[in-house]
């Protein structure tokens, strides 16, 4: 692997917020953790930059978790990844999920229930968060896509 990685307590210096903040953004969903065969959390350098920019979502943007969980929900994993339409038919991500797709994993078929989400394009572009806007914009232009027909 040989990337550099950073335990909690390095990141929570970091970024100057508390240990337990880093860790509710994981609960509600916001971040994908890597851990140590014992639980041990580690952080790579795109995980510090995806959380710093959860924090400037929040400061600055005014956004509040239910929201930034609700914007990472309109990211359209089907396109990314691509999914067939028999896939899409039964895929609650496609069908109006209000969670990212990360977030409702176990209730994905195919790929997705077996898939590392800490790599998978849906995933890893989400951390574009200054360019979230311009990334929904490209793909809800796309026929087909369940936000232009108002479904989601």
């Amino acid at each position: 692997m040989g990337e550099k990685t950073y335990k909690i307590g390095e990141v929570s210096r970091q970024l100057d917020v508390a240990v337990e903040t880093i860790r509710m953004y994981e609960r509600e969903g916001l971040i994908v953790v890597a851990k140590t065969d014992t639980g041990q959390r580690y952080y790579n350098e795109e995980d510090v930059h995806w959380l710093n920019c959860i924090r400037s979502l929040i400061k600055n943007q005014g956004l509040n978790i239910e929201g930034i969980r609700r914007l990472l929900s309109l990211i359209p994993c089907w396109q990314i990844k691509p999914c067939s339409l028999s896939d899409r038919e039964h895929c609650p991500a496609f069908n109006g999920a209000v969670k990212p797709c990360w977030m409702i994993k176990n209730e994905l078929g195919g790929d997705c229930s077996t898939f590392n989400c800490r790599e998978c394009h849906v995933y890893l572009n989400a951390h574009e968060c200054t360019n979230l806007k311009g990334l929904l914009q490209k793909y809800t232009k796309i026929e087909g896509n369940p936000i232009n027909k108002g479904e989601v």
